[in-house]
């Protein structure tokens, strides 16, 4: 018996140990995972075959049409987001190859509204998907009816592989590719 105790009495100290570690631990933001970004399109048909069959995402829920009412959950949640006197709108949820998800946004409201390019103004800007075949991937938005804003450029020239270029989908919403990770794209300083 005498034995189990001292097995006790060691589990309980190593556990308020463990405990006291953890409250340090908790009181330090931690990195949160990125969930979705939301994207306003003008025709989410097209939208979706550009972003499934041009980024290769899947589609996790096809085009819906959501009616403004506050008899359902997510009535309820899209007056709270966008207010009243929207009607409807049509939705489609995709998601990336590493399980971010992409909500595509179709309002009858914006249909002839073109994004503005303004880096400059708080708020996003863009969004970025990364690809090996950086030169691969933009030829196809191309095609696809995006624009390429700018040439193919390399952070580190001579040295190191890693490339990004600006992009526009075909509604002129802005993206950036890159060929590498952003870790590491900049975690040897790429403004040196």
């Amino acid at each position: 018996m005498n034995k189990f105790f001292t097995i006790v009495y060691f589990s309980l100290m190593f556990l308020q140990v463990g405990q006291a570690q953890n409250k340090e631990e908790v009181a330090k933001p931690f990195p949160r995972t990125f969930s979705h970004i939301g994207i306003t399109v003008p025709n989410i048909e097209k939208a979706v075959k550009f972003y499934t069959e041009v980024l290769g995402f899947y589609t996790i829920m096809e085009p819906t049409t959501i009616k403004e009412e506050s008899d359902t959950a997510i009535g309820k949640m899209c007056i709270d987001v966008f207010g009243t006197g929207w009607k409807q709108f049509n939705i489609a949820h995709l998601s990336t190859g590493d399980k971010i998800g992409v909500e595509l946004f179709e309002f009858p409201q914006s249909k002839d509204l073109k994004p503005s390019f303004e880096p400059f103004k708080t708020g996003l800007f863009h969004f970025a998907v990364q690809d090996p075949d950086i030169e691969g991937l933009v030829a196809k938005i191309v095609v696809a009816g995006g624009k390429q804003r700018m040439p193919i450029r390399a952070y580190y020239p001579g040295e190191k592989p890693y490339r990004m270029c600006y992009v526009e989908d075909p509604f002129g919403n802005v993206f950036e590719v890159y060929s590498h990770s952003y870790e590491l794209n900049y975690s040897a300083g790429a403004y040196n």
